[in-house]
Parts: structure tokens; sequence; C-alpha cells
């Protein structure tokens, strides 16, 4: 069904324009997709059925040829675990618009309508009424480059190996001798592929990382191929929407006459972490992050909001340079 959708136009402040005017007319078709590990659940406005794909390279095919015979879809798809990668990168390569969204905002959502029953199928009904009314406001997903996705699954592992490492060896202090012996020689094979992935990771950072990744003191490897990994957008945002997207923003928390205290809150989380363990280095080692920490802590500030601070101001560095880098190249790339 070819549905049409109206996009508000945003003005500047004292503009004054006709309704007529504020808006414009955008040609679409909802689409929502419901992942789970082994299902995709797809709803389709104007279809009353929820088709059921399988969540494999065949069935995405299958689902992916459905799609391109819908007039100008908007696919939203709810990010999954991982679950929803394969199924964003085909989109992204077939051409079809798609969006990916946090799981807590189709919850509220879902709350907000007042649907309180929750299966796939109205899952995938909710996510299509939402590709419908939030036109506006959803941002197109942008598929990684190959050596981004190989990045992004080299880091995922690592981290899975690195917790299995941390528990297998709190875990041989509480062992017999003889299961200690096993143990150990499960850490040695895990010691080895940790070394395997740290190697993997540093060829594709001397590939592709940048000086603006390594500009200040506590980039290290982990923090500059998760920014390439896992924050794609640096360099493209504002410094304010880069600090929300990240979560280091602190939120008002406002009403009438009460005025709450600001917090940080959503954002990456992997991203958050390796920022931190940055700054955590940055504060104590690079002098414009130091002098800016004592700074704060001088006027009375925790140690950990002054820390938060400082996160959200090397981020908001390493996002300028990242820019500034990104402009050269287009200039460089027009003028070639």
């Amino acid at each position: 069904m070819h549905e049409v959708s109206l996009e508000l136009i945003s003005v500047g402040p004292g503009a004054m324009l006709s309704t007529g005017q504020l808006y414009r007319r955008i040609e679409m078709t909802a689409v929502g997709v419901d992942v789970g590990k082994a299902t995709l659940d797809v709803a389709i406005e104007g279809v009353a059925k929820v088709t059921r794909f399988a969540n494999s390279a065949a069935g995405i095919r299958k689902l992916v040829r459905r799609l391109d015979d819908v007039a100008d879809a908007r696919i939203v798809v709810e990010a999954t675990g991982g679950y929803e990668d394969a199924l964003l990168e085909a989109c992204c390569d077939a051409g079809l618009w798609v969006a990916r969204i946090n799981p807590r905002q189709a919850r509220d959502f879902a709350r907000a309508t007042g649907e309180l029953a929750k299966t796939d199928a109205i899952d995938a009904g909710l996510l299509c009424l939402m590709s419908r009314l939030f036109a506006d406001r959803l941002r197109r997903y942008e598929a990684p480059a190959p050596w981004q996705r190989e990045l992004r699954d080299w880091l995922r592992r690592r981290g899975q190996v690195v917790t299995t490492l941390q528990a297998q060896k709190q875990q041989t202090a509480l062992t017999s001798p003889a299961v200690r012996k096993v143990m150990m020689r499960t850490i040695s094979a895990l010691t080895r592929e940790l070394a395997a992935i740290d190697r993997a990771m540093r060829a594709l950072l001397q590939a592709h990382a940048t000086p603006a990744l390594q500009s200040s003191k506590g980039m290290g490897p982990i923090f500059q191929a998760t920014s390439l990994a896992l924050l794609p957008e640096l360099g493209t945002l504002t410094r304010h929407q880069i600090a929300k997207l990240v979560g280091v923003a602190p939120m008002n928390r406002d009403s009438g006459q009460m005025h709450g205290k600001r917090r940080i809150r959503g954002g990456r989380g992997p991203v958050r972490v390796a920022l931190y363990m940055a700054t955590l280095s940055a504060v104590r080692w690079d002098p414009t992050l130091r002098a800016h920490y004592q700074q704060l802590r001088a006027r009375g500030k925790l140690g950990k909001v002054a820390l938060v601070a400082c996160m959200r101001k090397l981020l908001t560095i390493v996002n300028a340079r990242r820019r500034d880098e990104l402009k050269g190249a287009g200039d460089a790339a027009i003028a070639a």
C-alpha cells in the first residue's frame, strides 16, 4: 500500500511560515521487522498478515526480495544483540532505507500505544507503526565498511575472551590441584587466542587509524578500535549530538519550579566504557585534560562528575579533529 507521510521542516526562531509550508510530503510505506535469533517477523503497512522469514542468509535474501517490491519502504528494526546485523547490512547493500532503534524506545512506544501484550507479530506491527509516526525523526542506518565489520567482530570476540579468561583465573583458587591443571590449559589457550586477536586488531588499526584517534594521551588501541568500529558517526555530528549518542551528555530533569539533578543516561555502552578508560589515563598524563579535571575538583565537583565532564571534553576534542580530517579529505578529493 502506497501511503503519504508528512515530514516537519525545522525553521529558525522567529520564522513565520504557514501550515502548508511547515510540512513537505514524503511518499513511503512503513515496514517493521521484529528480529529474533532464528526468525524475522515482518509487518508491512496495508498488509494484514505478518510474514515470518528465517534469520539466515537464505531467509534474509528472500526478505530483501520481498521488500524490493514495496514502494518506498521505510524499514524499522530493533537492536537485538547483534542478530540484526546481517539484515541491516543486506538492506543497505540492496539500497533499502532502514533504521535501527534502541529496544527501550520500542518498549516505551508500545506502552504509549496502550499495547500490554507482547508477541513477535505484535512487536513487528508496533515497529511498523513507529516507522509511520516517526518518519521525520528516525535516522537512516549507514552500513559500515567491510574492514569496520571485521574490526567490530574482533572487538566482540575480544570482550568474550577477556570475560572468560578473567572468570577462569578467579576460579582456579577454589579448585583442587587436578582440576586446576585442566583449567590452566584453558587459560593458556585463551591467552594465546587473545594475543592473536590483538595482532589482528593492530593490523587493522595500522591501516585505518587516523591521527585524530592518536592525538591525546590515553587513546590506546582499544579506544581507537572501539571508536572506528562502533562510532562511525565520529566527526559527522556536533559536539552535543556526539555526547548524547555516546551517553555522556547530562540530561535535564526539570518540571515547573522543580529543578532536578542532571544525569547522563542512554548511549552506546561499549564506546562509553572505552572512553572512560581513555579518560582515566588522560587526566593523569594529558596536560589539557589534567588541568580541566583539577579545575573542576577545585570548584567542588565530585570526582566522578569531574571525570564524566572530562570524558565529554575528550570526546569533543576527538570529534572536532576527526571532523577536520574528513573535511580535509573531502577538499582534497574535490581538488583532485
